[in-house]
């Protein structure tokens, strides 16, 4: 835990915790979050705890059936159309800050760090390729059949 994180910003993060098991935030629990708490949950953590969430959110998602991953997509389409424009513009203007925050981090990483973020993102396509190879013919064709209905979603 970061001893430099503000006790004010910490008691929503325990109160969190306590209320359910160490490691049990699934991606629901965390997007139920005020943006405040997310971060402040998110801040509460080392890297590496950081790094294993997020491997174990995209696990999640990656388990997904079909059905859970449009009931997924639904229910974040709704929420955009909810938003008013001014909202939505402000969203917008976010994920451009964030990416422009992405490129600085990127920027400002050492050629070795670099290497190792390159050398986990080949690391989860070789997972990703062994479970394809890994499929029957009609199950890489369900899958192919499933993805090209995602895209035209």
């Amino acid at each position: 835990m970061n001893l430099k994180t503000p006790l004010a910003t910490l008691v929503p993060v325990l109160a969190l915790l306590a209320a359910a098991p160490a490691g049990a935030q699934s991606i629901d629990d965390v997007e139920a979050l005020s943006p405040e708490d997310r971060r402040a949950y998110l801040e509460s953590m080392s890297e590496d705890e950081r790094r294993a969430k997020r491997e174990e959110w995209r696990n999640e998602l990656d388990n997904m059936s079909d059905e859970e991953r449009a009931a997924l997509k639904e229910q974040r389409r709704a929420a955009w159309d909810s938003l008013s424009d001014e909202e939505k513009a402000a969203k917008r203007e976010e994920m451009r800050s964030k990416r422009g925050e992405m490129r600085e981090r990127w920027d400002a990483m050492s050629d070795e760090e670099r290497q190792e973020h390159r050398e986990r993102a080949q690391a989860r396509k070789e997972e990703r390729r062994a479970r394809r190879d890994a499929m029957s013919d009609e199950e890489r064709e369900a899958a192919r059949a499933r993805m090209q209905e995602r895209r035209n979603q």
